[in-house]
């Protein structure tokens, strides 16, 4: 009687096994927790510093930061894109990585000058301050640096800005519907993090460095997901909520 109570303990035992793999074998258990800000960045378009057309195909799989900024900006441009060039150092050599800095000014922002900005960022030097923030020093800053993941783009001004509002949801300010898109002016100082399958999962201000430390700590975890975005059964799902 006692042998066939352990056979009935050993069957149930090895019967919710095969449940319990059945039900998580796909499930990712190095899952990000950040919550799911935008569901699908929408398809875009734009142009790189190389004349290279970027789109949502070169983002797929990879975590991206995207942010706005202009090259002749002289108030808080600087100080995002010091704070953004610490994210490239950090993960400049990962391959699922990119940056997206998109102009908020497209009339002036020429493939050249978005070139030469993107070397001064990359050859400039990193410079912390006494007060704690961050400078890059571009004076003497060379050409030539290889640059695989940072990408400065420039397109139409209406879907760039609609990438900002819609996609990212990064813009600071209500659009007014009366004004024309060539008065418009989106600056702002907020970061999107991006994960693999093209979904915000963060906003962060660019000037702040307990946001930055963050990022750069949110970036880490979304580069460890592995979620495939399938769904098994019925009320579970490998995607975060």
């Amino acid at each position: 009687m006692k042998n066939k109570i352990w056979i009935y303990i050993g069957f149930f035992a090895v019967l919710l096994s095969v449940f319990y793999l059945f039900i998580f074998k796909d499930y990712d258990f190095s899952a990000s927790q950040l919550a799911v800000i935008n569901a699908e960045v929408p398809a875009f378009k734009f142009e790189n510093q190389d004349g290279k057309f970027i789109t949502q195909a070169d983002t797929d799989g990879k975590v991206y930061v995207a942010e706005y900024f202009f090259t002749t900006c002289k108030g808080i441009c600087p100080k995002m894109n010091a704070n953004m060039r610490r994210v490239f150092d950090t993960y400049k050599n990962e391959p699922n990585f990119m940056i997206v800095s998109h102009t908020c000014m497209p009339e002036v922002d020429s493939l050249p000058l978005l070139k030469a900005y993107e070397q001064k960022m990359i050859n400039g030097q990193l410079i912390k301050r006494t007060d704690g923030t961050f400078t890059v020093n571009t004076q003497g800053a060379g050409t030539g640096a290889k640059n695989p993941n940072w990408n400065f783009v420039t397109g139409s001004k209406k879907e760039l800005y609609d990438m900002a509002r819609v996609g990212y949801m990064i813009d600071n300010g209500k659009p007014d519907s009366t004004q024309r898109i060539e008065d418009e002016f989106i600056h702002t100082q907020f970061f999107a993090l991006v994960d693999k399958y093209r979904r915000v999962r963060g906003i962060y201000d660019g000037l702040k460095e307990d946001e930055v430390q963050k990022l750069m700590k949110d970036i880490k975890g979304l580069l460890k997901e592995t979620v495939a975005p399938k769904r098994f059964m019925t009320g579970f799902s490998n995607n975060p909520s």
